[in-house]
């Protein structure tokens, strides 16, 4: 999947039946992380190193740049970096990416005119960093046309020399050699690279694989991995399999995906899996196969480009992949559609969780909708469910997605809107989950032939001063206007300097409240009345509006 450059570019094949599989067999691969990086990055490295750190993980699988190499400054770079990644991790460097001064065409995807080029280069950088690699990965994604230009070496002749070349100049030097991942997998190309000689001192097959993303068709790493086996068997190859990168995107956000995969690929029947990558792709990089051409490519990352961990990096570094597996459980075991109760959105935030506890304590089934990008939402949510277990039914997804707001809402009789951020650094961050997220529930519960109330969690003052303020003061209208002009049962609820409990107090009196729902609008607290002291939260009907 590694589609990134920083180097010069040019413009410029009957599948074996798969094998029966082992229904009981489960893997327990060891855990790496891949990270490219450009040179001259020294604060991605650093990020990178820094959030690894935090997980543990001691795995870590990067490339060298031939090409990279022979410019002005590369060799400086390499020998800052490696010395920084292998001082805390078993560094799985990935030789790629010709230089077009010495390719057969002037481009880093090309074939070397001298095909033992590539050989010397590997074996030169393995002695001058003697003992420091146990492996070394010869390139990647080699069926991938924009990895390696095959129209210009149809037959793999070149490609397979090279190969053979560079792995038996490794293993002189005891280095053991990992044929880069397939994308996507396709075991003609395999049978092939047997055939023609490349693999006699290669002693991993790599695969990748990156189902709901790239993968249009996915039967599981069982089945996936299998195929990989059959052919090395057939050929009496006693060759390991990695996965040298697998992963998740989170582009349309969906960050909880990334649990799930990682629980797939935890369970693969391979030694190692790397998971594909520790940081976002830089949003100005190109990729190899264009400016942002496919926006899923800058998103994968455990996390953000400034450092912040993405939820499945929260978990692993707080309680391991057993976390992850619990986390996913809680949403897996609350799958079943349920009738009846309410839906809070939001529902895992500071203000949501206190709801959902008062609400479930009073014996109301909730259903959660929640992203869990808030730092620590995931721990509310873990307290809520163990509290209240099967009362409490979790659905993981952002008000973002159309889709996950309709599984949400599925069999509720009410629903409370408290699904917001305040990003002050990101302005459009706020308006699609505060703005936009209101909006999709609102047409979410337009299309329902009997929709449930929604009690909308706003701001007292909206004087519409900053971003955060405009993105709730919208919603807050999109709320009335839906109320009065498609008869949907809504209150909205603006929030002053009142206390927790006060708050979810009048939250939940404006969802049994027939006169608030009809577009009215709850202050919390009330202003104060001439002559002192406050007045209990007042309900405004429409028609007083």
């Amino acid at each position: 999947m590694s589609r990134i450059v920083d180097t010069i570019r040019r413009s410029s094949p009957e599948e074996p039946a798969p094998r029966p599989i082992d229904a009981g067999r489960r893997g327990n691969p060891d855990l790496g992380v891949v990270q490219y990086f450009h040179l001259g990055d020294h604060d991605t490295a650093e990020r990178v190193v820094e959030g690894l750190e935090r997980i543990e993980v001691r795995r870590l699988r990067t490339a060298i740049s031939w090409c990279d190499w022979t410019r002005e400054g590369g060799e400086d770079w390499y020998a800052w970096l490696l010395p920084r990644l292998t001082a805390g991790f078993d560094v799985l460097p990935c030789f790629l990416y010709t230089p077009p001064e010495l390719g057969v065409m002037a481009k880093t995807s090309s074939p070397p005119r001298d095909p033992q080029a590539y050989g010397r280069f590997v074996e030169m950088v393995l002695r001058r960093h003697e003992g420091w690699f146990t492996h070394v990965e010869l390139w990647n994604e080699p069926n991938n046309y924009i990895e390696w230009d095959w129209t210009i070496d149809p037959e793999w002749v070149i490609f397979a020399e090279m190969i053979a070349g560079a792995a038996r100049r490794a293993s002189g030097l005891g280095v053991s050699s990992v044929l880069g991942g397939m994308s996507p997998f396709d075991p003609n190309w395999l049978d092939l690279m047997f055939k023609r000689g490349a693999l006699e001192h290669v002693d991993v097959v790599g695969v990748h694989g990156f189902p709901g993303t790239w993968e249009a068709v996915w039967e599981g790493w069982d089945e996936h991995i299998g195929r990989v086996e059959e052919v090395l068997e057939r050929h009496g190859s006693e060759a390991s399999v990695w996965v040298t990168e697998a992963g998740f995107s989170t582009w349309a956000h969906d960050e909880f995906s990334q649990l799930t995969t990682m629980v797939q690929l935890a369970e693969a029947p391979a030694d190692r899996v790397y998971w594909y990558s520790a940081e976002d792709l830089a949003p100005e990089r190109e990729t190899l196969d264009g400016f942002h051409c496919d926006e899923r490519a800058y998103h994968f990352g455990l996390q953000r480009r400034d450092g912040r961990p993405k939820l499945l990096a929260r978990v692993l570094a707080e309680r391991g992949l057993e976390g992850v597996r619990e986390l996913c459980d809680f949403s897996q075991a609350d799958s079943r559609e349920v009738r009846g109760g309410v839906l809070v959105a939001g529902g895992a935030g500071a203000l949501g969780s206190r709801l959902v506890d008062h609400l479930a304590s009073n014996g109301t089934l909730v259903t959660i909708l929640d992203s869990l990008v808030r730092p620590g939402s995931e721990r509310d949510l873990r307290r809520l469910k163990e509290k209240h277990g099967a009362r409490v039914r979790v659905e993981i997804g952002d008000v973002r997605d159309t889709f996950a707001v309709r599984r949400g809402l599925a069999g509720c009789d009410a629903v409370f809107q408290l699904a917001a951020v305040a990003h002050a650094s990101d302005p459009r961050v706020e308006l699609e989950v505060n703005l936009v997220g209101t909006f999709n529930l609102l047409e979410e519960l337009r299309r329902l032939e009997r929709p449930p109330a929604i009690v909308f969690a706003s701001l007292q003052e909206l004087d519409l001063a900053t971003p955060h303020a405009c993105s709730i003061g919208a919603a807050d209208g999109y709320v009335l206007g839906y109320a009065r002009t498609f008869g949907l049962s809504a209150c909205v609820v603006r929030v002053g300097a009142a206390s927790a409990a006060e708050v979810v107090g009048a939250l939940v009196a404006a969802a049994g409240d027939d006169r608030a729902l009809r577009g009215g609008v709850v202050s919390v607290p009330e202003p104060a009345r001439p002559g002192g002291g406050r007045s209990r939260a007042r309900s405004v009907a429409a028609s007083d509006d």
